[in-house]
């Protein structure tokens, strides 16, 4: 197993202000294949303003889909206004609701036009996380703060009313900055979790050595609506 990455927390949250000094990360950088976005998000940083105050999350776990050729994405049967988000252009969010419950959270990736996105499945919280554990309750330890897409999400607040957010303005709510590289030797990949079509496919990709990855999960049928 190799080392985890050593590359150190980027723009902590401010009290009672906006998320780091970090600079964003550019749109071009996601305005490419959704492999290599995905590669790139890891060590990114997503920070969010929310009520409780502002929240920052070091992005350790991803999740790639792309369009026509992927059947477990959503824009696989073409274009909706559901999916219109991951048609582009890169950098935008994309906002779902799953079984009723929860909320996941994408960006969108490649050349406008052509959807592709990459699920945000989990973060490492920078800073003191005493806003986290308020809008967290029910985590039993730091890394459950933000393990997994819905925890996420429900971390930074990312609802429907986020769905088209561009998340390369510094002026909006819910900004990606653009942390470190992670070396590659860090960087793990495997199957993605909870989906039935495309199973084998090693689109997700993590942090190597992160206590906020989540678990592996084989999918099912039923699996294939929580896809990005």
């Amino acid at each position: 197993m190799a080392d985890r990455t050593t590359d150190g927390p980027v723009g902590p949250p401010r009290a009672g202000g906006r998320t780091g000094s970090s600079a964003l990360l550019g749109r071009s950088e996601l305005a490419v294949d959704v492999l290599p976005a995905a590669q790139r998000l890891l060590g990114c940083v997503l920070a969010a303003d929310t009520p409780d105050g502002a929240v920052a999350v070091r992005l350790v776990e991803v999740e790639a889909y792309r369009g026509a050729d992927d059947p477990a994405s959503h824009s696989h049967r073409g274009r909706t206004p559901r999916n219109g988000v991951m048609f582009g252009p890169a950098g935008h969010l994309y906002v779902y609701f799953v079984y009723g419950m929860h909320f996941c959270a994408n960006v969108s990736c490649l050349t406008d036009g052509e959807p592709g996105a990459v699920l945000f499945r989990a973060g490492e919280v920078l800073g003191d996380p005493g806003v986290a554990r308020v809008r967290r309750p029910t985590a039993r330890n730091d890394a459950e703060l933000a393990r997994g897409p819905a925890r996420l999400a429900s971390l930074l607040g990312l609802g429907r009313d986020d769905d088209g957010t561009d998340l390369t303005d510094p002026a909006s709510r819910v900004r990606l900055l653009a942390g470190e590289p992670v070396p590659r030797a860090s960087i793990r990949s495997g199957p993605r979790v909870g989906v039935a079509a495309a199973a084998e496919l090693p689109w997700r990709f993590w942090i190597d050595g992160s206590r906020a990855v989540s678990s592996y999960r084989a999918g099912t049928k039923r699996s294939r609506r929580r896809t990005g």
